[in-house]
């Protein structure tokens, strides 16, 4: 009887909204007539599903997926944003959240500390990575995702919660109680010199969250301050962007103000803006190169873009992502968000390096392939050279990261790297300077001692590549008289684990020393490790050490 009535109130919800949307159709222009009858379809089908499908339905995951379907056919960067997901949200825009500082992963079934952050909760209480996680607030951890369990860890700041965790050097079960805070994640994570003369400084930027401005400023006055630097390596890497005013004000800071940085404009003309610079500049004339690849995208393509059209640095590394779209956010009911494009973002040359097909992207998801024909010139405003749209921003220097082997690959990824670094802490109380640090071979020696007994197995782009013309062989019915070819061959090409230890030993100490640099130094720690074996920064810091060449950079006609 119940489910009776609630069907016929449903029936009847319904059809008042379908004779009210009728009685208004005579008084509507086309597309709003097209925008009315849809919307009747919908809530035609809707109803038809709800009271007649076999099974019984769940609404909202019907109108969940719909909502999903329609936004497909849009771009990728027009999202709803359901109120479970609105704190992810606020953190990648502000930077903060409420927590402990701490990141967890699932290692062989237990959920261990992997990082943690300088002076927040779980720092101050004494865990490190490598702990394993036992209980929180006396609920065991046995059988939860890591996401389960990083729903527990954060919480409204201030609030307490008690943390049973097993301690890796001691192997002791110990419960502390802690309050978690406000966290906030910095923009800016390490900035230092790369030549032992101090002269070449270096600002690693990871996003645009509030303050990213204020934060490469401070980074950028300190290193003058301290060392008296010379020229400026700004890294953008992995930079997926975050709010437009920052990207302007880590541009105001080399640029004079008044400068037109970025312009926005869109089919609604409320969203169409210019973006000036709005301060007196830190420093106009250090030599400054900006570091970036094929996964930094929007803001931090504007600061790369801009630096470019204004011939104020040279761009080093890879083209970028190519997301050249303004996202505004709109609020709905039951404190839900719609994240929605509402225009392009042009570069002082006049370019937009929004890819000009979104739909078909890398596996990375940056910009693929873009014919000659569909692309444009434009000049930079300075030294009118010649710089082009299509997507993304290309680099005055070209320089492209350096792979991982596949056993590197596979050490890392089976927590056999991260595992020797939590024995290797606890026997020795320190390291030297992560800068510095290296394995001695000694050490790596242990290193290979302590994987003799680990499984971990792997198959190379050799291998691969042979299972892939043995098939074809056999495809083919070739395999029969070439059999003992392909034997001898498959001997030959087949790797032995323990040998490429020692052939792949650079990238595999490269893994080790980034791993144990920041059990003592934090995240700050790895980055600076990694410096002075980063080809993309090597090859940025000699562009900025030869000063004809940068000069000859900056007035390169094309």
């Amino acid at each position: 009887m119940k489910i009776r009535n609630q069907k016929s109130k449903f029936i009847g919800i319904t059809a008042i909204i379908v004779l009210l949307v009728s009685v208004s159709f005579a008084a509507l222009s086309d597309k709003e007539f097209q925008i009315v009858k849809n919307m009747d379809i919908f809530f035609s089908l809707f109803r038809e599903l709800n009271l007649f499908y076999v099974d019984e339905t769940d609404p909202e995951k019907l109108i969940g997926s719909s909502i999903e379907g329609m936004l497909a056919t849009l771009d990728p960067y027009t999202t709803f944003i359901p109120e479970s997901e609105m704190e992810d949200y606020k953190t990648v825009t502000t930077g903060q959240y409420g927590g402990i500082g701490a990141s967890i992963r699932d290692i062989e079934n237990a959920m261990t500390i992997t990082e943690v952050s300088r002076n927040n909760p779980a720092d101050k209480a004494g865990l490190r990575a490598g702990d394993m996680l036992m209980k929180i607030d006396g609920q065991w951890l046995t059988g939860k995702t890591e996401s389960e369990v990083d729903e527990m860890l954060n919480g409204v700041p201030n609030t307490k919660l008690s943390i049973t965790y097993l301690q890796a050097h001691t192997k002791h079960e110990i419960t502390r109680e802690l309050a978690r805070e406000t966290i906030t994640i910095p923009n800016v994570p390490y900035y230092g010199t790369l030549d032992d003369a101090n002269r070449v400084g270096y600002i690693r930027l990871s996003n645009f969250s509030a303050n990213a401005g204020k934060e490469v400023k401070d980074a950028l006055t300190s290193l003058k301050k301290t060392y008296n630097i010379e020229s400026l390596v700004l890294d953008v890497r992995n930079n997926p962007g975050g709010l437009l005013v920052e990207a302007v004000e880590v541009v105001n800071l080399f640029v004079k103000r008044g400068q037109e940085v970025v312009s926005t404009r869109g089919r609604v003309k409320q969203w169409d803006n210019i973006y000036m610079t709005r301060h007196e500049p830190v420093d106009t004339i250090i030599p400054l190169a900006v570091v970036v690849n094929r996964l930094s995208a929007s803001a931090s393509e504007i600061v790369a873009g801009a630096i470019q059209d204004l011939d104020r640095g040279v761009i080093v590394g890879q083209r970028t992502f190519g997301k050249g779209l303004v996202q505004a956010t709109r609020s709905l009911s039951y404190n839900t968000q719609l994240k929605v494009t509402t225009a392009k973002y042009y570069i002082p040359s006049g370019r937009c390096i929004q890819a000009l097909d979104y739909t078909h992207r890398e596996a990375d998801g940056s910009v693929g392939y873009i014919p000659d024909s569909l692309i444009r010139e434009y000049r930079t405003l300075k030294n009118s050279r010649t710089v082009r749209d299509g997507g993304g921003v290309s680099p005055d220097v070209e320089a492209l990261p350096e792979t991982l082997s596949r056993i590197a690959v596979t050490l890392y990824v089976r927590n056999l790297i991260f595992s020797y670094a939590t024995e290797y802490v606890q026997k020795h109380d320190s390291i030297a300077p992560a800068k510095r640090f290296a394995l001695t071979d000694k050490e790596y020696e242990d290193y290979v001692a302590y994987l003799q007994d680990k499984f971990f197995d792997y198959q190379t782009e050799t291998e691969l590549t042979f299972q892939k013309l043995k098939d074809i062989a056999i495809r083919e019915k070739y395999m029969e008289d070439a059999s003992p070819e392909f034997e001898a061959l498959h001997a030959k090409l087949s790797h032995d684990r323990f040998k490429d230890l020692e052939l792949f030993k650079d990238d595999i100490k490269e893994l080790v020393e980034e791993e144990i640099s920041s059990r003592y130094y934090y995240n700050a720690g790895r980055i600076a490790n990694t410096m002075r074996k980063d080809s993309q920064i090597r090859k940025a810091a000699d562009a900025l050490h030869d000063t004809k060449k940068y000069a000859s950079l900056l007035n390169q006609k094309q």
